[in-house]
């Protein structure tokens, strides 16, 4: 029995030209959301590289925790959850919500990234995950999808 040779689809070579035609083989870089990693051949995808994380951490919309005054409560929606936090100085906060804070505790804000090894320190983004640390506990939340910042109270004396 002779073996029959599989042939793609032209779609699939029409694919492949066009991403070989969109790829600069001098810089490493494509010019959609994948980049073709020239060790493995495999393609990788852009945020998981240290420019593709920069370039969306640059465009996203956030809170540097550094820049906020302390005693500000900030809301943050997630995928599943809500966090309500109180900055107490740069990234210390006491955070309240989702399965892990059922009671406000004391953590420390790392920052946000995409749920791998790059992080943008101190701040919180839309469509990152926050990764807060509790004592000896590490959450990675699912990603913002909203933050508010409620404005401070203004303490009078009677």
């Amino acid at each position: 029995m002779r073996a029959s040779r599989l042939k793609p689809s032209p779609a699939a070579t029409a694919s492949l030209a066009d991403a070989k035609r969109r790829y600069n083989f001098s810089t490493g870089v494509n010019d959609s959301s994948t980049i073709l990693n020239l060790r493995s051949g495999a393609w990788v995808p852009r945020v998981a590289t240290l420019d593709g994380f920069a370039t969306q951490a640059a465009d996203a919309r956030g809170v540097d925790l550094r820049d906020v005054e302390p005693l500000t409560t900030i809301t943050i929606r997630t995928r599943n959850s809500v966090y309500r936090i109180i900055v107490t100085h740069t990234t210390s906060v006491v955070v309240q919500g989702g399965h892990f804070f059922p009671d406000p505790v004391s953590a420390r804000v790392d920052g946000s990234g995409f749920g791998g090894s790059l992080l943008k320190v101190g701040w919180i983004g839309i469509g990152f995950r926050m990764e807060i640390v509790a004592g000896d506990q590490r959450i990675v939340t699912s990603p913002v999808r909203d933050i508010s910042i409620e404005p401070r109270a203004v303490a009078t004396a009677h």
